[in-house]
């Protein structure tokens, strides 16, 4: 590290150099990156896009649809309304972006007292309408008293990603003026405490103009514009905290030169040790093969290694420039540490072992108590702001023209294939039977199909009607029904939303022998499907994260107990958090609307946070073994070590606290939920855990903190012999 130091301080220009080089560059990617995000980003490749497929090839079902909602004020006449609408289509003539284009005059069911609806269709993905939308924008005008507007998949879609942009920039309206006015308390002075905002500002604009270019070989979600910002952001200023906080520190009694080696090869160990544990912990989630959690693994290693780049590289560089102008423009005079607070509460804890411990682990199991109510969802609609037009005409449209028990969170659909023409005795008898079967489950509340739809009791019948002269007034059944080889069914069950009895119903349907091929979906199939593939390879990703930081932890800190200790207090603090987020969120607390807990949370937050915190650890616990290596004296080493990083931690994590913390402000449910419980988790994890329980079980562990299969880190000094 040291010869790395020395090589970075003498091309200390050239590097600098090449980071203005790479902000250039990649900036200006990055402010494309908007342009190519799409989607809430839950695709997975299973059997409801399958099933999708058939319905989209087979069945003429289309790929996408644009909703429009027409309402009009009680004042306006019933021919003004019928006007208005027939404007309205009248100026689509000239509209040819779209497959059909069904007024709500072509179907019996379209117009309720106030309000009507029309559809319109297109051969393309919802992320693929971009430039329809925007012309359907200028055609579609409101009058007084009379309104239209668009909803649906394709526009809720597009204003996710309005929503997510509006809420980046409020979250750094917010989090940047308090992040600086925290870094002016940490640092005493306005020199350095910028210089930790440059670099989270360029590590997250360096990051985000590399992630446009994946968008060349993968679906990137929407959420990336929320997420990468918000690790990058909190990450480099904790890196570049430490960082400058030991430069300073070691500039009182070095040169610039050394002052640099030093802290590279001290606080630089740790972020490299830090940069690791986040690292393995995003890597986790390549496990779930879904496009959210791949994204966010994809953005979040990214910005992991940019950021410890940054901070390995370009600060000291610049710091070799500024030299010990760092303390220029002091508005702060920062107190010894020795005097400080932070000591005086370091030996309050330490004086205080058992019951500081037992009222900190106290606390994290209260907090723990609402995780078993915890119920979770894909976010949806309901994942935009109110105040989105588009959410207020979706749930308009459910609510005059959808009826309750037929709405899409309680339908599965289902595709019958036979061998041969379905309306063949022997596979109608085949098909009969499934219905039956369907139709006597006690989950079940109705069942669409060729029978419920023509009142045919059994095969026989069905054709009976289908094949007679009178064929001609069933022709819509058959058209929507059948095709060929193949039967829909429509499923309805008694269950609401998110149900977990629904998933649960739907999966052992869909492994049921049925004597025929049957293909499941539907948005129950859909979050099934998604529940399975989490619940499968979450474990994995669990088990890398616990097992590789236990080895860096180890390898670092050349102890056992340490790093058990460290993970164990990790997920109690991350329980508490998700506890926390349950009681807020879920319950209804500090004027929430109660809401499901999006189902990213408890995933992102723990392979998040998990490494994020373990920050904390290796910063403390580095300090703790310097000291300790120095003395052998491992309560002394302690003190020492929690009075020197005590307030640099504090600092840290309040900047992630703050950064993380704005999201709470922002509309888009999911990101503010995620925003909360990171926030709580670094919270918890800086207070309860690093300043109370960690100094209290060193205390009460003495030496073995430092035992290391028969090696003791105490070896190296010879002031005491090794325990017992």
């Amino acid at each position: 590290m040291q010869k790395l130091a020395g090589y970075i301080y003498r091309i200390r220009k050239w590097v600098l150099m090449f980071w203005i080089f790479a902000i250039f560059l990649f900036g200006i990617f990055a402010l494309k990156l908007p342009s190519v995000l799409g989607g809430n980003g839950f695709e997975y490749k299973g059997d409801y896009n399958e099933t999708r497929k058939i319905l989209e090839k087979d069945f003429g079902q289309a790929k996408s649809s644009i909703i429009l909602v027409f309402e009009k004020d009680k004042a306006v006449s019933d021919m003004n309304f019928k006007n208005f609408i027939d404007g309205t289509f009248k100026k689509l003539t000239d509209f040819d972006g779209a497959e059909k284009i069904i007024s709500p005059y072509e179907r019996d069911g379209m117009i309720k007292d106030h309000y009507a609806y029309g559809i319109l269709t297109f051969n393309k993905n919802a992320e693929g309408l971009g430039k329809e939308i925007a012309e359907l924008k200028d055609l579609l005008k409101n009058k007084q008293g009379l309104k239209v507007t668009m909803t649906g998949e394709p526009i809720i879609v597009q204003d996710l990603n309005a929503a997510s942009q509006e809420d980046l920039a409020k979250a750094e309206m917010i989090g940047l003026p308090i992040a600086l006015v925290v870094l002016v308390l940490a640092f005493g002075s306005l020199v350095a405490a910028s210089l930790p905002l440059v670099i989270g500002i360029i590590s997250i604009l360096i990051t985000m103009g590399t992630v446009y270019f994946f968008s060349y070989g993968a679906d990137l979600s929407i959420f990336i514009l929320n997420i990468v910002p918000m690790i990058g952001l909190a990450l480099s200023i904790d890196f570049a905290l430490l960082f400058i906080n030991r430069y300073k520190e070691e500039l009182q009694s070095k040169s610039i030169q050394e002052a640099i080696e030093i802290t590279i090869a001290t606080a630089g160990r740790s972020i490299i040790f830090s940069g690791l544990c986040v690292f393995i912990g995003l890597s986790g989630l390549w496990f779930i093969q879904i496009d959210i959690f791949q994204n966010v693994a994809l953005g979040g290693m990214t910005v992991v290694l940019i950021s410890a780049l940054c901070a390995l590289t370009f600060l000291p560089a610049l710091l070799a420039i500024i030299g010990k102008n760092i303390n220029k423009l002091s508005v702060l005079r920062i107190s010894s540490a020795q005097t400080s607070i932070w000591h005086k509460f370091a030996q309050f804890v330490m004086r205080r072992p058992v019951l500081m411990a037992a009222a900190a682990l106290a606390i994290l199991l209260i907090g723990l108590l609402p995780v078993k109510q915890m119920t979770l969802s894909i976010p949806g609609t309901d994942s935009l702001p109110p105040k989105y037009p588009s959410r207020l005409a979706i749930e308009t449209y459910k609510e005059h023209f959808i009826a309750k028990d037929k709405r899409d969170e309680k339908k599965v659909t289902i595709v019958l294939e036979t061998n041969g023409n379905v309306l063949k005795k022997n596979n109608l008898k085949k098909v009969t039977q499934v219905v039956n079967e369907l139709e006597k489950d006690r989950l079940v509340h109705s069942v669409d199909s060729p029978f419920s739809a023509t009142g045919a009791k059994d095969g026989e019948q069905l054709l009976q009607l289908l094949t007679n002269e009178d064929k001609a007034k069933f022709a819509p059944v058959t058209d929507h029904f059948i095709r060929d080889n193949k039967m829909l069914l429509e499923v309805y069950l008694k269950t609401g939303e998110h149900s977990t009895k629904a998933r649960q119903w739907v999966n052992t349907w869909s492994n049921e022998e049925l004597g025929l091929k049957a293909s499941f979906g539907g948005r129950i199939k859909f979050e099934q499907e998604i529940f399975t593939e989490i619940v499968k390879k979450a474990p994995y990703g669990l088990l890398l994260i616990v097992i590789s930081t236990l080895i860096i932890l180890m390898a670092a800190f050349r102890s056992v107990l340490i790093p058990v200790k460290a993970i164990l207090m990790n997920v109690l603090s991350l329980g508490c958090t998700f506890g926390i987020v349950v009681w807020v969120f879920q319950e209804g607390h500090f004027g929430m609307t109660p809401a499901t807990i999006g189902l990213i949370l408890p995933v992102f937050v723990f392979s998040l946070v998990f490494g994020l915190s373990m920050d904390y650890e290796v910063f403390l616990i580095s300090r703790i073994q310097e000291f300790y290596l120095k003395t052998g004296d491992n309560s002394a080493a302690t003190i020492s070590g929690l009075t020197y990083t005590s307030k640099i931690i504090t600092s840290a994590a309040a900047i992630m606290i703050v950064v993380t913390g704005a999201f709470a402000f922002t509309g888009v449910m999911p990101i503010k939920q995620l925003g909360v419980g990171i926030a709580a988790a670094i919270f918890i994890d800086a207070t309860i855990v690093r300043m109370v329980l960690v100094p209290a079980l060193m205390k009460l562990l003495g030496d073995w903190n430092w035992w290391f299969f028969g090696y003791e880190n105490k070896k190296q000094c010879n002031s005491r012999k090794k325990p017992a």
